[in-house]
């Protein structure tokens, strides 16, 4: 079985986001052929395009880490109808200068957790998969998860409802699956 790195973020900065949670399950629950790795946001400064040039080492290391996977997972909560400007930030600055696009041609896949209805993330995927269609890369389109209620199947930091579980492993097995297609075409 093909060995498979999977880029994985939260677009949260909460300590107890459900979102990072999402990340945490992915991380635990992966087949043995799929390491996720986990990237955090917290070190990357607001994009400023004069520092292009002489980016923070946070960034760069960030835009390496996105290069060097085989595909991408982003866990993110809805804020006002779209995504967190913390999540948009870092897109950025993965995706600049112009000609350095780190999300070019790669595997994405998209998810979140709400407190409240399923609903809850829906739009902030949309909205997410419009920007990667822009940037060249290749949102999987199924399976789409919506987790609702999250609050009440986290504990220590992971979900421990059976369902969310398996949501979140079918959807890393897919992503995997969707990145072995796009890379032997």
């Amino acid at each position: 079985m093909e060995k498979i790195t999977i880029a994985a973020f939260a677009g949260s900065l909460r300590k107890n986001s459900f979102n990072r949670a999402i990340i945490n399950t992915a991380q635990k629950y992966a087949p043995e052929n799929i390491k996720i790795e986990v990237l955090d946001l917290n070190e990357i400064p607001l994009y400023d395009q004069d520092k292009e040039t002489n980016m923070p080492e946070s960034v760069k290391k960030f835009k390496n880490s996105i290069k060097n996977a085989d595909a991408i997972l982003i866990a993110t909560p809805e804020y006002n109808r779209s995504i967190p400007g913390v999540l948009k930030n870092a897109i950025d600055w993965a995706s600049r200068p112009y000609g350095d696009n780190s999300f070019d041609d790669k595997p994405v896949a998209t998810i979140g957790a709400s407190g409240g209805a399923i609903i809850g993330t829906a739009l902030a995927q949309y909205h997410l998969r419009q920007i990667f269609s822009f940037l060249n890369a290749h949102p999987l389109e199924r399976p789409q998860v919506f987790i609702g209620g999250a609050g009440e199947k986290i504990e220590n930091g992971i979900f421990i409802e059976d369902d969310t579980v398996e949501l979140i492993k079918n959807l890393i097995e897919k992503l995997a699956e969707w990145a072995i297609r796009l890379h032997k075409q």
